[in-house]
């Protein structure tokens, strides 16, 4: 009897199922393996037993098989990505974003500055006003608050 190929999902050691299932991968070694093991199946079943016992559909097969056959099974290939194909981003495309961070950075920062200098320019006008304006008179002493009292 063979040995099984992959673990099996379905059996964990905590019996607890999982609340998102997650999709299995396969390896090219593992598709490699397996296309192997059902190459020796040669008596009516047993290729069913095996599809059954890792798990897997005979549209597995039909897919690795057809892989094989592309070349895309082997060693050396990298796995294929699904989806489009992503398009190389444009050297200048790039500048001109870093270019416009750095205009905002820099905008931003004379704005500060410029906010920085209001401000002083107002703490300045106070200050002036404060030294052009006559001394108040000074706070009556206290014997003389009290002399006018009597």
């Amino acid at each position: 009897m063979a040995v099984a190929l992959a673990p099996s999902p379905l059996l964990s050691s905590t019996g607890v199922v999982s609340p998102r299932p997650s999709r299995r991968r396969f390896t090219a070694a593992f598709k490699r393996q397996f296309l192997i093991e059902a190459a020796r199946c040669t008596r009516p079943g047993e290729l069913g037993a095996l599809l059954r016992r890792e798990g897997l559909y005979t549209s597995h097969l039909a897919q690795w098989r057809a892989a094989e056959r592309r070349g895309e099974l082997a060693q050396d290939t990298p796995a294929r990505r699904r989806g489009p194909a992503p398009t190389p981003i444009d050297p200048a495309v790039m500048r001109i974003a870093e270019l416009e961070r750095q205009l905002a950075k820099t905008t931003a920062r004379a704005e500060r500055a410029e906010a920085l200098v209001a401000v002083q320019k107002k703490v300045a006008a106070l200050l002036e006003q404060l030294d052009a304006s006559p001394d108040p008179a000074p706070p009556p002493s206290s014997d003389a608050a009290r002399t006018r009292r009597r």
